[in-house]
């Protein structure tokens, strides 16, 4: 079992940031895809954004150059920096594991997952 611990998230209004991070155990980011998940209460969990061990990033439209999905080796830590956060943005975020993959949007990309942090937008 992999143990994946989110934070970071909060409350913002419409057009702030936040970071979040994810602690994972030493070298997880050498053999696995990591990725960022969100789910809205009532819909299906979906992908944001996800990263591969050569570094290569991937993003759903909706985030595309306001979300960053980067990784820290010496601190084994995954972050998602989100700006311009909009309302649509509020939702439980998950840090995921999975097999390794250049792009990973997908729920079933998935075999690990954190216990979710909460981001809420306010207009």
């Amino acid at each position: 079992q992999l143990k994946l611990v989110e934070s970071g998230g909060g409350s913002v209004q419409n057009g702030g940031s936040l970071r979040l991070s994810c602690a994972t155990p030493a070298y997880t980011y050498r053999r696995y895809t990591m990725g960022w998940l969100r789910q809205v209460p009532g819909k299906e969990r979906e992908g944001v954004a996800s990263i591969f061990k050569n570094g290569v990033t991937a993003y759903i439209e909706d985030v595309k150059g306001r979300f960053t999905i980067s990784h820290d080796n010496v601190k084994n830590t995954i972050y998602l920096q989100m700006n311009d956060l909009l309302v649509e943005d509020r939702a439980m975020y998950y840090c995921a594991s999975g097999r390794p993959r250049v792009r990973a949007l997908g729920v079933h990309d998935y075999d690990y997952w954190g216990q979710g942090t909460r981001v809420t937008v306010s207009s």
